[in-house]
């Protein structure tokens, strides 16, 4: 069974990752993980907040923006785990997927931001940059 790390952060690009792998691989060959890396607050922001407010924020934020891509998954009846996570996306990702043992790391690109991220967008070069496996970019 290949299993793949789908970073998904609610958009359209990271859908079009999930249609691009159920296009083309058999989804009952597959165990996915999917990825939701949420930006971290500033740490002052405890002044304000629990540390469970701020958790249970995150992980309706990361339900939330995991919705449509899970919806996908079930309806393909592909196997899956998702993953809510707090950090730099980029090395997350690549820690995720070193943690998980995937062999491979599927997502989609904005196609925003500097140098690199002229072409690829900056969460996709970083991870291609950092990322302990292949790395498929979709756009």
């Amino acid at each position: 069974m290949k299993k793949i790390l789908v970073p998904v952060d609610g958009s359209e690009c990271s859908l079009r990752a999930v249609n691009h792998i159920l296009r083309l691989l058999n989804p009952a060959e597959l165990e996915m993980h999917l990825l939701n890396v949420q930006p971290a607050l500033p740490a002052d922001v405890g002044r304000f907040i629990s540390g469970d407010q701020l958790k249970s924020y995150h992980h309706d934020q990361g339900i939330e923006e995991l919705k449509a891509a899970r919806a996908l998954l079930d309806k393909a009846g592909a196997k899956y785990q998702f993953h809510i996570s707090v950090g730099d996306p980029a090395e997350t990702i690549c820690h995720v997927a070193k943690d998980q043992g995937v062999e491979q790391i599927v997502m989609g690109t904005h196609g925003r931001g500097g140098v690199m991220g002229m072409l690829l967008g900056s969460v996709a070069s970083k991870t291609l940059a950092q990322s302990p496996v292949p790395v498929l970019v979709v756009k």
